[in-house]
């Protein structure tokens, strides 16, 4: 029954989305979209063709690399409470994602070498970094192939491989669902727009029921979240490139990481990066792993414990 009901919904948010582009609802929610990413980012030129990023706030730089169906801007959106916490924000937007280039080897070792471009562009010599979801694979490849680039390593509801079996799994339903989201930006608002607590469970890993739990600025993060995976048609060759190296058997030699490593999860991910952190930080020499009990993938009610956790570990590593 909940199966059909869902698929009723999905039904529906297609039938919505044929006219979705004749609607000045669905009008709207693209000029919202284009309005938040429009001129707060830059473009540089790499090796691998266009990088885009962001930068905001003052201080040590940290950098933020974005999940999957993200950018710059939901980089900047995981680092705002780092931002307010005094550090430096330094946002990519990874392959396939808005601006930036998408090469024929849009591996995560790739793209961390491309970052240190970045890196020497904006006169950053040694900084932290962190990944969230599939970022922390990029993240991960940054601080083993770069250490001397990289100050800190901190792995946020790490999505990888770590057993030969994809740790996502979804049903046929849901494969259905995110096949026809992740391939219109009207299908995706409509589904939006009609079952935003489906769309937070299926493509944010999240249980909704946090939703009533947590306080109004976190209900506010979750859609702001969710909003942000708008465009999606902007972000599809990432969206692709993320589901191939998030579900095939991880190659990272995590076991040479050298700097100083957190790990965070949240123990009910409907992903399942508690597992993937508990693996990673028997493999990661003396890595530091806090699981919570509740969350979800996008940390759902943590956010402010996850900022502390972070700063502190960076100012007492540098210390």
């Amino acid at each position: 029954m909940i199966a059909r009901r869902a698929l009723l919904l999905m039904v529906g948010g297609l039938v919505l989305a044929g006219g979705g582009h004749a609607t000045g609802a669905y009008r709207s929610a693209v000029a919202a979209a284009d309005a938040r990413i429009a001129r707060r980012s830059s473009v540089i030129e790499t090796g691998a063709g266009p990088l885009e990023y962001a930068v905001a706030g003052d201080g040590p730089p940290l950098m933020m690399i974005h999940g999957t169906g993200g950018g710059f801007d939901q980089g900047l959106l995981f680092a705002y409470r780092l931002r307010d916490r005094g550090f430096r924000i330094v946002a990519p937007s990874r392959f396939g994602y808005l601006r930036s280039a998408f090469p024929d080897d849009a591996s995560p070792a790739h793209q961390a070498d491309i970052l240190v471009e970045l890196l020497d562009h904006l006169g950053i010599d040694r900084l932290a970094v962190a990944g969230g979801s599939a970022g922390a694979l990029t993240a991960a490849e940054f601080a083993l192939r770069h250490p001397d680039r990289c100050s800190h390593l901190v792995l946020l509801v790490p999505a990888a491989n770590l057993t030969g079996r994809d740790p996502v799994e979804f049903t046929a339903l849901q494969r259905v669902a995110v096949d026809l989201v992740l391939g219109s930006d009207a299908a995706f608002w409509s589904l939006s727009t009609l079952a935003p607590r489906q769309m937070i469970r299926t493509l944010l890993a999240t249980d909704p029921a946090l939703l009533s739990q947590v306080a109004p600025d976190e209900r506010r993060r979750a859609a702001l979240i969710l909003d942000g995976l708008m465009p999606i048609s902007r972000k599809a060759d990432g969206l692709r490139t993320d589901a191939r190296w998030a579900g095939a058997p991880s190659s990272t030699a995590y076991q040479d990481i050298a700097v100083p490593t957190l790990i965070l999860s949240c123990e009910d991910d409907l992903f399942g990066t508690a597992a993937t952190a508990r693996l990673l930080a028997e493999r990661i020499p003396r890595a530091r792993l806090i699981v919570w009990p509740e969350g979800g993938h996008i940390w759902l009610g943590r956010d402010a414990d996850v900022a502390q956790e972070i700063v502190a570990f960076v100012r007492a590593e540098a210390g």
